[in-house]
């Protein structure tokens, strides 16, 4: 009878030792994604580098010059005209920079109008001088004799009425006989075309800028062909 007891109570107790375990669930092994790690890594480095050119960009920045009013071309740019401006610095733009403002009234001059608003850059800027008030250009077609030889753009010259008036006579119906045989006492000539072999014309085409109140009897006496010109020392 103990013997039958004891077995019972043996059954009993491997069954709940056996329950016991049987309650507890196997937990499933972690699964690990080594690749969303990296593009997790590699996605916050792309944004701190992005970040990181964005405040780079921000600080390279210069200051440049930018128009407030109208500037005729050929005129220097007054201080007056101008204002400073941040723009991002691009080293295929060249940005006139307000540091070198002083320039733009003393060595350079505008090479087209300049409108307000405009940010100034170097090819809107010219060294050559434009026409100074009451200054014209008037154009001149000469033939061998009335002109010196090696003459060129930029000589400073005397121009003369030539021809029979100029030679005799108190003066003639246009007011530009031998009283004012002198016609221009000093002109800088501007452009001119010397004749290329393929031309059929021998004269040389000159351009003079000279003073508006000198511009009358030139043009009068170039018409006639009555007008030569000699080369003067130039002044500063």
């Amino acid at each position: 009878m103990r013997a039958q007891e004891k077995a019972v109570a043996g059954a009993h107790r491997g069954s709940r030792g056996g329950d016991s375990v049987g309650d507890r669930l196997p937990s499933a092994p972690r699964e690990r994604k080594p690749a969303l790690a990296a593009l997790a890594v590699l996605l916050i480095l792309v944004g701190a580098l992005g970040a990181t050119m964005l405040v780079m960009q921000a600080g390279n920045r210069v200051e440049a010059v930018r128009i407030t009013e109208r500037v005729p071309a050929g005129q220097h740019i007054p201080q007056s005209a101008i204002e400073p401006v941040m723009v991002a610095e691009d080293s295929a733009v060249q940005y006139v920079l307000y540091s070198h403002r002083e320039l733009l009234k003393k060595k350079y001059r505008s090479s087209t109008d300049l409108v307000k608003g405009t940010v100034l850059v170097a090819p809107m800027l010219t060294e050559e001088a434009g026409l100074a008030s009451g200054e014209v250009v008037v154009g001149l077609s000469l033939s061998a004799g009335q002109y010196p030889t090696g003459l060129k753009e930029g000589d400073t010259v005397a121009a003369y009425r030539v021809g029979g008036d100029a030679r005799g006579g108190d003066g003639d119906e246009d007011g530009t006989g031998t009283r004012d045989e002198l016609l221009v006492n000093r002109a800088k000539v501007a452009e001119l075309s010397r004749p290329g072999e393929s031309s059929l014309s021998s004269d040389l085409p000159v351009s003079l800028r000279v003073r508006e109140n000198e511009a009358a009897a030139l043009t009068k006496a170039a018409a006639a062909g009555a007008v030569s010109l000699v080369i003067v020392p130039a002044t500063d």
